[in-house]
Order: structure tokens, then C-alpha cells, then sequence
């Protein structure tokens, strides 16, 4: 096989330009996603089923629809009816939180509902209203619990945020399929994409453990 390293040399900075908007974009996203999120899973765990209803058909919709058409709807129906015009970035921000919500949800919802019950009663009795009690008693326990898997969410939003390049978002990819046409290789482009989504998913890997060993 015949691999030109000249080419990966020419395109470096460009892929590395986009290595930091997948990072940038994935960051933004996963905090969007996790706030978003905190509020769904509260919806999710509402008292009364009608008020659950439409919590429970986000998370629905989101986990079981492609993320590659959750983007163009979001690239060509959600932004351009907001905002009037498309804009890539603005589209992959808004579609990969969106879709994060939806998981970080679950997240919170099965992290909260984990903690013993007897916990809320404690602290209830110790003179603490409801929003006191989740706040200084749950959710502290419970996000320790949520720490892998929020690690694990934010490494699969990561490599997800590959399919933003099919609505020209100027990140790893986009300029991978890039160097792709202008040299019409395979090789070289898509193995360098591949060994940098590598390095920065192990990374978040061993961070995760570290996280965990500390806790």
C-alpha cells in the first residue's frame, strides 16, 4: 500500500483546526445536553402521567431516531424557521444537545432514582423542603453514580459529532472527506481521522478512570 505521508503533512493544521471544533462543539453540547437534560429527567419523574407525557416522548423521539436526521432537520427546518438562514455550527450546536438531552436525561432520572428513598425522608425531617433535600442530599450522592456514564455519553457524542460534516461543519471530518477530494485518497485521510478520534476518546477513557479512582 502505497501511504503519502506528504499529504497528512499538507493537511495537518487544517485537521487540527477541526480536531479543536469537535472538541469545542462536544464540550458545548454535552453542558446544553446535561442542563437540558436535568430538567427532562425531573419532567420524566412528574406525579402525574399527563405532565410526564411529554418528557417521555422527547427521550422517545431522540434516542430512536438517527442522529444523522435528527441534524438535517435541525440544519434545514428547526434554524433556518428561527433564525432565518442555516448556519452549520449553530445546526451541529443545537442538534447534538438536543439529542444529548434526551440521554443525559435517563442519566439523571435513574442516578436520582438510585439513591435510597429513606435518604429524602431523613433529610425531610431534619427541616429541609423538597428543592433543600434534592439539592444537598440526592444529587450529590447521585451525580458520583452518574459520573461514568455521563463520561461515557460525552465520548459517544464525540465521535457522533463526525456526522456534522454532512452539513459542512468545518470539524475533524469535514476535513478529512476535504482532503479526501482534493487528492482522491483513502487511506491517508480517513486512518488519520480515525487515530485522532482514537487519541481523544482513550484520553477521555483513562480521565474517566481517574475521576472515578478519586471518588
Amino acid at each position: 500500500m502505497d501511504f503519502r505521508l506528504d499529504i497528512i503533512i499538507h493537511y495537518l493544521p487544517v485537521l487540527l483546526k477541526g480536531t479543536a471544533l469537535t472538541i469545542g462543539v462536544s464540550i458545548v453540547s454535552i453542558i446544553a445536553g446535561s442542563i437540558l437534560g436535568l430538567g427532562i429527567g425531573f419532567g420524566k419523574m412528574a406525579p402525574r402521567w399527563y405532565l410526564r407525557w411529554p418528557f417521555h416522548s422527547y427521550i422517545n423521539f431522540f434516542r430512536g431516531t438517527p442522529l444523522y436526521v435528527q441534524i438535517l432537520i435541525v440544519h434545514f427546518g428547526l434554524v433556518p424557521a428561527i433564525t432565518g438562514s442555516t448556519n452549520a455550527l449553530l445546526s451541529g450546536f443545537v442538534a447534538l444537545s438536543l439529542n444529548s438531552a434526551a440521554y443525559t436525561a435517563e442519566i439523571f432520572r435513574a442516578g436520582i432514582q438510585s439513591i435510597d428513598s429513606g435518604q429524602r425522608e431523613a433529610a425531610l425531617s431534619l427541616g429541609m423542603n423538597k428543592i433543600q433535600a434534592m439539592r444537598f442530599v440526592i444529587l450529590p450522592q447521585a451525580i458520583k453514580r452518574m459520573i461514568p456514564a455521563f463520561g461515557n455519553e460525552f465520548i459517544v457524542l464525540v465521535k457522533d459529532s463526525s456526522l456534522l460534516a454532512i452539513v459542512a461543519t468545518q470539524e475533524l471530518m469535514y476535513w478529512s472527506n476535504t482532503m479526501k477530494g482534493q487528492y482522491l485518497r483513502i487511506w491517508e485521510p480517513y486512518l488519520t481521522a480515525a487515530l485522532i478520534y482514537f487519541i481523544l476518546t482513550y484520553s477521555l477513557s483513562k480521565l474517566l478512570n481517574y475521576l472515578e479512582r478519586r471518588l
